[in-house]
């Protein structure tokens, strides 16, 4: 399974999900892709935020090699599923939609905890290194999730 997780700079909730599934599914002896993307130009080749970088070592997750880069539509073609953060990430995907197959690619990240809710996921870009707390154990949980997901698909 290929995951991609999306949030609109890439500096947060998208690396540390992505460093979260993939520590999972090693711990597992799964094999995925797993990556991040988003939306912004401003911050393209960038390491995470340092307090994302800072939550992630706290768990034994090392997101410092990551880089910021950009979504694109060939991420349709890398990918079987894309998660996204919250609405404005939903809908730049959606943009680069080809076609429906790429669209039923897309989902929320919190329809994996709460179904069909389309709910966001907080974003701790602007504030303190403990709200990182509360997004950190959301990410956790949705990931707990995909990782059992691919087991019981294996």
């Amino acid at each position: 399974m290929n995951v991609l997780f999306l949030c609109n700079g890439n500096k947060c909730r998208s690396p540390l999900a992505a460093g979260l599934l993939k520590k999972k599914l090693e711990s597992k002896n799964l094999e995925a892709n797993v990556g991040s993307a988003g939306f912004e130009a401003f911050y393209i080749n960038e390491s995470p935020d340092k307090r994302a970088i800072e939550k992630g070592l706290e768990h034994g997750i090392d997101i410092s090699d990551n880089r910021v880069r950009l979504f694109n539509s060939t991420d349709f073609d890398n990918y079987d599923k894309i998660y996204v953060m919250d609405i404005l990430a939903y809908r730049n995907a959606l943009y680069f939609a080809r076609n429906d197959s790429d669209k039923t690619k897309v989902d929320y990240l919190m329809n994996v905890i709460k179904p069909d809710r389309n709910e966001s996921v907080p974003d701790p870009f602007y504030r303190e290194l403990g709200a990182c707390d509360s997004t950190f154990r959301i990410l956790d949980d949705a990931c707990e999730k995909i990782a059992n997901k691919v087991i019981s698909k294996n």
